[in-house]
């Protein structure tokens, strides 16, 4: 039985131990850091980074390849682009973190990714605006109720809502075409927990694909869709809040979300109304669409 040797003369066995040698040495080089949970997280990261290493016998190229990678991901971030937090959707770590940290209690709503477009802030708007300001749309209306989940309405909660528009784009996506704040409002809800608003049915729509995450998916074979939805933070005081889509039922790529973000309790209906009454009261032609839901959250103690 033969030795297998490498470069001068080291065998194969021997450059193993040499490999755990370092991983020893990262670890160690740890000891003098004063805040524990960092060097908890460090730790953790240097192990399974290294035994990446060895178990997919990494080369030069292909960590070079990486790096090249993620330098090219960071150059591609901007005020109002987050590719980092693209990248993170796409290889379903954001959805993994959501899901460690998310756990509600029963009946309060579940949570799920914020997303990479949540990069401007909302302007505020009263109950009932309507946050879509370029028109052409279906018209419909979303509404509901801010309350704990022992029933109870939650006066004054705030509400945070972006979305995209008919098209499946984002106002910071088309400057050129969508005025700034188009698609977004801080609301915050009556003294009943109440809350409503004006916009129109988002579209689906491929997450940006032009920068090196594009690369990652065409590369991989995947699709960069995304079903139709509207995301929300919800706050209130007392309570947890809560980072949530809703998604419009029956949308394409429900089942295929390139960031792993749907989730049953979420998908909710849009559904057609034809009630004169009930759009003069909204202010929307009839008929029009609307999404009845309430936003439950947790309490902090």
């Amino acid at each position: 039985m033969t030795t297998e040797t490498t470069g001068a003369g080291e065998s194969a066995a021997e450059r193993a131990v040499s490999g755990q040698a370092v991983t020893g040495q990262a670890l160690a080089a740890l000891r003098a850091t004063a805040d524990p949970r960092l060097r908890e997280l460090l730790g953790g990261l240097i192990r399974h980074l290294h035994d990446f290493a060895r178990e997919t016998r990494l080369t030069q190229e292909e960590w070079a390849n990486a790096i090249g990678f993620l330098t090219a991901t960071g150059q591609t971030c901007t005020d109002i682009r987050q590719e980092f937090i693209l990248l993170s959707d796409v290889l379903g770590l954001s959805m993994l973190v959501e899901s460690i940290n998310g756990e509600r209690g029963p009946g309060a709503t579940e949570s799920t990714v914020l997303g990479p477009f949540h990069m401007t802030e909302s302007p505020a708007r009263r109950l009932g605006d309507d946050i879509d300001l370029v028109g052409g749309g279906e018209p419909c209306v979303v509404s509901g109720r801010v309350r704990s989940r022992d029933g109870s309405p939650l006066p004054g909660a705030a509400l945070d809502v972006w979305q995209a528009d008919a098209e499946g784009s984002y106002d910071v996506q088309q400057p050129a075409l969508q005025p700034a704040g188009n698609g977004r409002g801080r609301f915050t809800a009556d003294a009943e927990g109440r809350f409503w608003f004006r916009t129109c049915v988002p579209a689906p729509y491929p997450i940006p694909t032009d920068g090196p995450v594009g690369a990652l998916l065409r590369a991989t074979g995947r699709h960069p869709y995304r079903p139709a939805h509207i995301h929300f933070i919800a706050t209130a005081d007392g309570h947890t809040s809560v980072t949530t889509h809703i998604f419009v039922a029956g949308s394409d790529y429900l089942d295929s979300d390139a960031v792993f973000a749907v989730k049953e309790s979420l998908v909710q209906e849009f559904a057609e109304t034809d009630d004169p009454a009930l759009a003069r009261e909204f202010g929307v032609p009839n008929p029009f669409r609307h999404a009845r839901f309430d936003l439950v959250l947790e309490r902090t103690s």
